[in-house]
């Protein structure tokens, strides 16, 4: 095949690549690196494999479960609760699998994950997100058959003990939001502590890079204080919130009046309430969302633009 050739064919797959390696490494721009990387092993192969998906496939896999290995020393040492980067459109579609691909790349999903090993981690994504047979999954990742098989049943029993639950009409999670988010936008902290539920919890990664108020409230009247207290002075400030789908899940990118992102939030909704609020406040996990505003001058100016009684 000549090199045009089989650079439209990566082109076509990059896509899946790309989605199976966030979903290992829960990182944007490692998931796009390792999908570059291993277009440049394909490149280079002397031999065209007998499928293109699988040879991919297999790189792409073993190329995240690497970059994993030496990404979780650093993630034990991280400030605060870890949070992936946030990911606003998954590139790859199946329509029979849009359920399962649209929850395994949810925050709650993604941070259950990261308690996998990184093999069972790939095995995972692999044969549960993206239906590979164990045969696929066994040449990805270097391991027999039956091992592979062990490594799911293991996985799958700890992502099934913790699997997180949302509201199963999709209409009903968006429609809640857009209640939420419009609440916000009108300062209205009544309307916005009615759509809480009485333990939900608001969780915020800043990595020590950006100011928080604390790595987590806990319990409707403590979130909607915090929610009081952050309303009006970020709207007074020009503050924009722009609903958007983050990692398959109702949230929203806080801009700063100049539309640089201040954060990401993404919204956990069950039984028609919010159960869980996320923020991503790290800038170090911005940058593909857009220009990342300074963190630290926004809350200044917010601080000076809060009222006396607020």
């Amino acid at each position: 095949m000549t090199g045009a050739g089989r650079a439209e064919e990566f082109e076509d797959l990059r896509p899946l690549l790309f989605s199976i390696a966030y979903r290992i490494l829960g990182s944007v721009s490692e998931a796009e690196d390792a999908a570059q990387e291993a277009w440049l092993r394909y490149e280079a192969s002397p031999t065209q494999p007998a499928s293109a998906k699988a040879f991919l496939s297999a790189v792409v896999t073993r190329i995240s479960i690497d970059v994993l290995r030496s990404a979780r020393v650093r993630r034990e040492e991280y400030v605060g609760p870890w949070f992936p980067e946030p990911l606003l459109d998954d590139p790859y579609e199946d329509p029979e699998r849009s359920a399962e691909l649209a929850d395994s790349i949810s925050m709650a999903a993604l941070v259950l994950l990261e308690r996998l090993s990184p093999l069972e981690r790939a095995v995972f994504v692999l044969r549960e997100v993206f239906g590979f047979g164990f045969g696929e999954v066994a040449s990805a990742v270097g391991r027999s058959e039956a091992a592979c098989r062990q490594l799911a049943v293991r996985a799958r029993r700890h992502m099934d003990a913790g699997r997180p639950r949302f509201e199963a009409d999709r209409r009903q999670r968006e429609e809640l939001a857009g209640r939420f988010f419009d609440a916000f936008r009108e300062g209205d902290v009544d309307g916005l502590r009615a759509l809480l539920a009485a333990d939900v919890r608001m969780v915020g990664d800043s990595g020590g890079k950006a100011p928080q108020w604390q790595p987590a409230f806990f319990g409707a009247e403590n979130v909607a204080r915090v929610l009081d207290a952050l309303v009006a002075p970020f709207l007074r400030i020009g503050g924009l919130v722009e609903p958007h789908q983050v990692n398959g899940q109702p949230g929203a990118i806080f801009r700063d009046r100049d539309g640089r992102v201040v954060n990401t939030w993404t919204l956990d909704i069950l039984d028609g309430q919010i159960v869980t609020i996320r923020a991503v406040i790290n800038p170090d996990k911005l940058g593909h969302v857009g220009p990342v505003a300074d963190a630290w001058a926004v809350l200044r100016e917010a601080t000076r633009a809060r009222r006396p009684t607020d």
